[in-house]
Parts: structure tokens; sequence; C-alpha cells
């Protein structure tokens, strides 16, 4: 194992990472704001990259204006999934409404394959492909396009939550929902908000690492899966935890394949993961909850 290769794994820790904060994002808007675990989310990550690939390669859209409307059908993906299966459930027990993301995963994976087929798919990286050398590591522009777009997404949330009305509402759902209720705050209104915006999260994943890796109709499943296991690690339900759980989580899972064995990246990744909960069940920023008995 040459030392030299280091620099190109950790560029492609952070690139994997910032896609994996991405989808973590999502899952604790959602967490935050109904207490779920959303498994579909990883299916917005994939319907963001296939929607994009349908309106440029078979429409002729072009890509800057494809962006943003995939990021927008994908929202309204994810607010239809809360106003109708999820809130008109007649059983509102946690895990029948987990139940529920789990149907609309697998739902929205078959549709997928019936619409778009089972072969992967790509469409042009933003900036072309002639690399970057920044310390004997080659940087792809797409790599730097996927970590400007999550520090730009981080930013933008801590200004919403902490400068806007609306998002000090939601952080007010978060921590009480009966109480945020009690002074006029419309919290079925605001859980769809947080939907939309997780498929927005998602949709904008997808669409980043897709010229770097491809996608196909069962894409998102591997993807939405990584980005759990780094909501967890950062402490599931903390934005910060999340940014830094996707980070973590995709420098292990780059460093173990290239360190040891690139056949292994995916259980290094998760033995690892595995290995920091058992010393921290919380996770690097979860509050650890006290029980007398």
């Amino acid at each position: 194992m040459s030392w030299s290769l280091i620099p190109h794994l950790l560029v492609a820790g952070i690139t994997n990472g910032s896609i994996y904060a991405l989808i973590a994002l999502g899952y604790c808007l959602i967490q935050n704001a109904t207490g779920l675990v959303n498994f579909a989310q990883g299916e917005f990550v994939m319907l963001g990259a296939m929607i994009v690939i349908w309106l440029h390669n078979g429409l002729q859209i072009p890509i800057p204006i494809a962006f943003p409307i995939s990021i927008l059908l994908v929202a309204a993906v994810g607010m239809a999934l809360e106003q109708g299966p999820i809130r008109r459930s007649k059983n509102r027990d946690i895990l029948t409404l987990v139940m529920i993301t789990i149907g609309a995963s697998i739902s929205l994976r078959g549709a997928s394959m019936m619409l778009w087929g089972k072969g992967a798919r790509i469409f042009p990286s933003i900036g072309g492909d002639s690399p970057y050398i920044f310390l004997d590591a080659a940087v792809l522009p797409q790599s730097l396009w996927i970590m400007g777009f999550s520090v730009l997404v981080l930013a933008l949330l801590y200004f919403f939550f902490h400068r806007t009305l609306v998002g000090k509402a939601m952080r007010a759902v978060s921590d009480n929902r009966f109480g945020a209720a009690l002074i006029g705050i419309s919290a079925n209104r605001l859980t769809a908000l947080a939907f939309a915006v997780s498929g927005s999260l998602g949709a904008l994943a997808g669409i980043l690492v897709t010229p770097i890796t491809s996608m196909s109709y069962d894409g998102g499943l591997m993807l939405g899966l990584k980005g759990f296991s780094a909501a967890i690690l950062g402490g599931y339900g903390s934005v910060p935890g999340a940014v830094l759980g996707g980070i973590v989580l995709g420098l292990m899972e780059s460093l173990g394949a290239g360190l040891i064995s690139s056949a292994y990246k995916d259980a290094i990744a998760f033995l690892l993961l595995l290995a920091i909960l058992f010393v921290r069940p919380a996770g690097l920023f979860g509050n650890v909850h006290v029980r007398r008995l």
C-alpha cells in the first residue's frame, strides 16, 4: 500500500461523506418532526437522479433546468407521502407508520423499475471530467460541487431553523408537539413541510452523486441505508451530528477500501460504525437519556 494514495482516499471519503450527510439530514428532519424513521428516504435519492436523467436524456431539457424541476417533484412526492398514507392512517402506532414508509419505498422502487427499466443510467457531470490536482490528489469538479452544495445546504438549514419564524416553529414542534399546538402552531403543515424538505435533500444527493457512480431503480437502497447509518453515528435527530456522521462514515469507507480491501468496503464501514456505537450508543452528538428505575 503506497501512502501516496492517502490524499486520493481522503478526497473520495469526503465526497461520499458529503452525500451521506445530505441523506442523513433528511432522516433527521423527519425524526425531529414526527419521531419516525422514513425508510423511503433512499427512494427520494433515486427519484431525484432518475427524473433528471429522464428530463435531460429523454426530453433534452438542459441540466440547469432539469435540476430544480427534479428537486421540486421529489419534494411533492415527499409531501404526498405524509399527507396521504401517513396522515390518513387510522393506526397511529409508530411501528405501523414506519411500515408505511417501507411500503412506500418498495412501491416507489417498483414503479421506477417499470418506468425506467433495470439498467444503470448516468448524465454528464457539472464542470466536466478534467480533474484538478490538489496536494497530489486528483479532485473531480463534481466532487467540488458535492462539497460546495453540502456546505451551502448546511448554512441554509442553520439560517432557516434559527432565523426564520417557520424554522423556529418547526423546532418548537420537534421539542413539544402538543405545546406548539396550544400556542397556535399548525403541526400538520410543518410536518408536511419537513417531508418536502427531506425529499428535496434526498433528490439533491441523488443528482449530485449520479455523474460519479450512475443510478438505477434500486440505487437508492444502499445510499439510504448509509445515510441512515450516518444519522445514527452522529446522533439521530442532530443536524450537526448528521453532517459529521456522514463525513466520518465516508472516510471510514474510503480508507477501509484503500488500506484493506475494496471487497469489504461496506462491511468495514458498518463494523466500525457498530464499534463506535458500542462505546457511545447515543452517537457522537446524541443526548444520553437516563431513566430511574
